[in-house]
């Protein structure tokens, strides 16, 4: 199969802010074995910087099949472009720089959380565009499942903006990394 060169030139584009974004996580992260007496974990942002990787992993496997959009043009690379830099901000809202203005990682996330959800919303927003991209065969070949996960998952997203409940941000995050492993493992578990 000979590869589109506008493709890969999107590829290397995706890759880079993808990696931007992985690299934010795994840095992030990486904070807490070096300096694990330093911050005091908080699980429920733990959970959604693992949400994160999963979605990033989620989004670099799909990419491989933009190799089957033709043809190419600008308003699409423009717009999956948009959608990872969306995903690299979620990142960088898990992770920023110093806690400085904080107590720690549970106050810093309860109070980004506004941000983060309603970000979050909109790239689930997004991703029903994203997966039209490939054509509406494609959207539909998911069933009414995938517009069901995606409503659902703005709808919580919406509702974890506005509420401090520690129950349903826990629940919330567990539901959302088990659901999205259960997705791509229905979905992916074979390759073409």
């Amino acid at each position: 199969m000979t590869t589109d060169p506008q493709f890969m030139h999107i590829r290397i584009v995706l890759g880079i802010v993808l990696g931007l974004a992985l690299t934010t996580l795994l840095k992030g992260m990486a904070r807490f074995v070096q300096h694990p007496g330093r911050e005091r974990i908080y699980w429920v942002h733990l959970g959604w910087a693992i949400s994160m990787f999963v979605l990033l992993v989620h989004f670099w496997w799909w990419e491989f099949s933009l190799i089957h959009v033709h043809p190419w043009s600008f308003i699409a690379y423009a717009f999956l472009i948009g959608y990872v830099v969306v995903l690299f901000l979620l990142c960088t809202l898990l992770f920023p720089d110093d806690l400085a203005d904080y107590s720690g990682w549970r106050d810093y996330f309860q109070s980004r959380r506004g941000w983060f959800f309603g970000i979050m919303a909109v790239a689930y927003l997004i991703d029903f565009v994203d997966t039209l991209i490939k054509g509406r065969p494609y959207y539909h070949h998911f069933g009414i499942e995938y517009p069901i996960r995606n409503i659902t998952m703005i709808a919580l997203c919406l509702v974890a903006m506005k509420l401090r409940s520690e129950a349903f941000h826990r629940g919330f995050v567990v539901v959302a990394v088990l659901y999205e492993l259960s997705w791509i493992y229905r979905l992916y578990d074979y390759v073409q």
